[in-house]
């Protein structure tokens, strides 16, 4: 079984919050899902550390600053911290298993600076990769989806955001 991993944007953390996990972070009650509301992206087995990470390293070729890695928003590690060698306990927000995370907006600018002609080369790269099974015209369909995500978070002022479930 493969994790989904949902990419999108909206304008902010708390905002990110309210539509990823819930009002305040309510995880357990009920969550307006106006799917219609948020531009986003869902997508198996491409994970923001390694996978977009890889992605965003080929597109910056040549940069050697990358910046910091996807950020976690929730659960809020300064709030409820991860029980590291222990199972999350009941009750808390790691019992829910979702997580959140704020990908960096230098990455989310990389990606929405490659231009069409650097796609194909993108996708070869990517497509390589050891996490990636996809065939190249796949892997090129999601560079496209993820520059496309990009431009228009950037566009709106926005801050890119993934959620999926641990």
């Amino acid at each position: 079984m493969s994790v989904i991993f949902e990419y999108f944007w909206v304008a902010d953390r708390d905002a990110a919050v309210e539509w990823a996990i819930g009002p305040g972070g309510d995880w357990l009650g009920e969550r307006p899902r106006d799917e219609a509301g948020v531009d986003r992206l869902d997508v198996k087995r491409i994970d923001a550390h390694v996978v977009l990470g890889r992605l965003v390293a080929f597109a910056e070729a040549g940069s050697s600053d990358s910046g910091t890695g996807p950020q976690q928003v929730w659960p809020d590690p300064d709030k409820v911290p991860c029980p590291h060698e222990t199972y999350p306990l009941a009750g808390t927000a790691w019992d829910s298993g979702l997580i959140l995370e704020h990908i960096p907006e230098s990455w989310r600018d990389t990606l929405a600076g490659v231009v069409a002609d650097a796609v194909p080369m993108l996708a070869l790269q990517w497509c390589d990769i050891a996490e990636m099974s996809w065939d190249y015209e796949e892997a090129a369909d999601c560079v496209r989806m993820f520059v496309g995500l990009a431009q228009r978070a950037k566009a709106a002022g926005a801050q890119l955001y993934c959620r999926f479930c641990a």
